[in-house]
């Protein structure tokens, strides 16, 4: 995990390269979409309202964790529904943990809407190339939250088996994958930007931007 020789542009709080091990887990072909969330929901946040097939943005934390609730009430299985860990993350993007700089390879354009071809605006999930899990948009398009808050030096913290870093004060929440708006080096797997900011609780300050969205795991 981190930015290792099959990568490049890496920045510091990427590093140290090391080794986890993560628990088996099943997760969504795409991020959630507009559709989806209005039919769970009732609304639409998204700040690109251009069809059901897009990706659902605008969303914080706090509205994630709401949809998580009321989906997960709607079945009686308890399927374990969340966001995916840093780890989780990055081992998906990878294609399975494979030495790739960009999620199915290194042809970016093949693969993601980004700052070089999105026309500054989300597109249809699932019109780029899967990677080797036929995963969609793991990069490009928006943003995706993560379970773990963000820290410059965590990686360095991180315990072997299925690492979580969870530090609510002066901390940021991890977003991944990089969006429309992204250059390249941000729309690489291995790196790492902030989401919500966290003063003393109880104030949050709350991220909110037509370039993030989120996908879902499920662990049962």
């Amino acid at each position: 995990m981190g930015c290792g020789n099959w990568t490049s542009d890496c920045y510091r709080d990427e590093k140290p390269l090391h080794e986890v091990c993560v628990d088996g887990f099943w997760m969504g072909k795409t991020g959630v979409t507009q559709g989806q969330w209005k039919q769970i929901m009732g609304d639409n946040p998204a700040e690109f309202k251009k069809g059901d097939n897009y990706p659902v943005e605008m969303v914080t934390r706090p509205d994630v964790k709401k949809f998580i609730k009321k989906l997960s009430s709607l079945s009686k299985v308890a399927y374990g529904l969340r966001l995916p860990t840093e780890a989780e993350w990055e081992y998906a993007c990878r294609s399975g943990g494979k030495l790739e700089k960009y999620a199915g390879g290194s042809d970016l354009d093949q693969l993601a809407w980004y700052s070089g071809n999105s026309n500054r605006t989300t597109h249809a999930v699932a019109t780029k190339a899967p990677n080797g899990l036929n995963l969609f948009d793991m990069n490009g398009n928006v943003h995706e939250w993560c379970e773990d808050t963000y820290n410059g030096v965590s990686y360095r913290r991180h315990k072997r088996n299925n690492p979580l870093y969870i530090d609510r004060e002066f901390s940021s929440v991890v977003i991944r994958g990089g969006s429309w708006s992204s250059k390249p080096k941000y729309a690489r797997c291995a790196a790492r930007e902030r989401g919500i900011t966290f003063a003393k609780p109880p104030l949050v300050y709350p991220h909110l931007s037509g370039d993030t969205g989120f996908r879902l795991v499920r662990d049962k």
